[in-house]
């Protein structure tokens, strides 16, 4: 099988950028793709799934177990496709114990790494830069380069003259540009779904990628590795149940394609329905999955949604079990507080009000221990990123014992009611 990583030494080299130039350029060239986003992001793979024309998978070298990784990989790639990851922050950068990093995912799949170099401020100490990324590390390889936000063509002459002795070829350069430049806000970049303009971006950034980046060469380097473990031989997150109605809109846009899949694979049948619609779950349902996105954008949209909450508070009459993260988890609560201090009542399922009117960073992997009476049996990896507070607890039972990856004791956290159940943490993998 086939692939390659692009990453960057930090965030905010134009990775991402780069990455959706490319599968739009390959897509276009009919190359058969398949592409992935290190880490636990959600909104990118969007971006990626639009630009490649495919499915984007997540590959957590942190949150999951080495054999479902490989076994991702593996199912995804199938075809003869070519998998294209897109690392996250800086190549070598993981979660707080230093591990998980995208360098750590390149190794465990044998990947090339292409590494993608803001160059806008500097020009002759780029040779130092790229060699100490080269050596830094021997068990993973910097196949080629990508220099981005390149001033002028005397500056990428410097870049590549300074480059030369380092041994690693330059693919080509992108310079910098308003056209490659996409809206962002507080959790990352503004969702595909709400970019009104998103294919004319993503055409403008392959073409662009087309003219100015040696393609044929990328496909040359792409590595070759072994044969992976077959995904029916890997444990998964157990499906909440038979018929699970996913909630499923700009406002709860923030599932794992690897969950999902997952509990397909275990004879699950899924449904969507957009609450921000006023839809109610299929009427066969015997689960509900809220997951996060941004109902703080739509809260007074979902206030209204009276058939929507009409469904779900039927749903938890009937002892139907509902489960919510992170933006589902404030959904299914009593009220949300917008940035603008405007407080929109929820569906009342849960005892917890939260609040944007304060915006405080919460950010970092779990471990998750359920505790007794939660939808889920084992121990559980999962994230948490979120800016939003929790202003009043009522009474109920909590969901999860929880530490960070450093194994901190981070006390108990979210709420059960019945068969309601909610937390601000996204679940990911079943903890190796």
């Amino acid at each position: 099988m086939k692939g390659f990583l692009i990453a960057a030494p930090s965030s905010g080299s134009g990775k991402t950028t780069v990455t959706l130039g490319l599968l739009r350029a390959l897509r276009n060239l009919g190359v058969n793709i398949a592409p992935a986003k290190a880490g636990p992001d959600y909104i990118d793979p969007a971006y990626h799934a639009v630009a490649g024309g495919a499915p984007c998978v997540n590959l957590d070298p942190w949150a999951m177990r080495p054999d479902l990784i490989s076994a991702l990989a593996s199912r995804h790639a199938e075809g003869d496709k070519t998998l294209i990851v897109e690392g996250m922050m800086g190549l070598f950068d993981g979660a707080s114990d230093g591990k998980g990093s995208a360098a750590d995912l390149a190794k465990h799949l044998s990947l090339p790494i292409i590494l993608v170099v803001d160059c806008a401020r500097q020009s002759h100490s780029i040779a130092a830069l790229v060699s100490g990324f080269r050596d830094f590390r021997r068990d993973v390889m910097i196949a080629g380069l990508i220099l981005n936000r390149v001033g002028s063509a005397r500056h990428e002459m410097m870049l590549r003259s300074a480059l030369q002795p380092v041994g690693i070829p330059v693919l080509g350069s992108l310079p910098k540009s308003e056209q490659l430049q996409l809206p962002e806000r507080h959790l990352g970049l503004v969702q595909a779904g709400e970019h009104r303009d998103l294919d004319n971006f993503l055409e403008n950034a392959g073409l662009m990628v087309s003219e100015r980046i040696d393609i044929h060469s990328i496909l040359d380097i792409a590595g070759r590795y072994g044969s992976l473990e077959s995904m029916a031989n890997i444990k998964r997150v157990p499906p909440l149940g038979q018929r699970i109605a996913v909630a499923h809109d700009n406002a709860f846009a923030f599932s794992y394609f690897h969950l999902l899949d997952g509990w397909r694979r275990r004879g699950a049948e899924i449904s969507f329905f957009s609450p921000l619609a006023d839809e109610v779950p299929a009427a066969n349902s015997d689960a509900i999955y809220l997951p996060g996105g941004y109902p703080e954008l739509y809260a007074g949209k979902l206030a209204a949604a009276s058939h929507f909450a009409e469904g779900m508070k039927q749903a938890a009459a009937k002892t139907i079990p509902i489960y919510g993260e992170c933006g589902g988890y404030m959904v299914l609560g009593e009220s949300i507080e917008d940035a603008a201090g405007v407080s929109h009542r929820m569906l009342g399922l849960l005892p917890v009000e939260t609040s944007f009117a304060k915006r405080k960073l919460h950010l970092g992997y779990r471990r998750l221990t359920p505790v007794e009476g939660s939808p889920f049996h084992t121990p559980l990896t999962g994230h948490e990123f979120h800016y939003a507070s929790i202003v009043r607890e009522g009474k109920a039972h909590r969901l999860f014992h929880v530490s960070d990856a450093l194994d901190n004791d981070l006390g108990d956290a979210g709420l059960r009611v019945g068969s309601v159940s909610g937390s601000y943490m996204h679940v990911i993998d079943l903890v190796g």
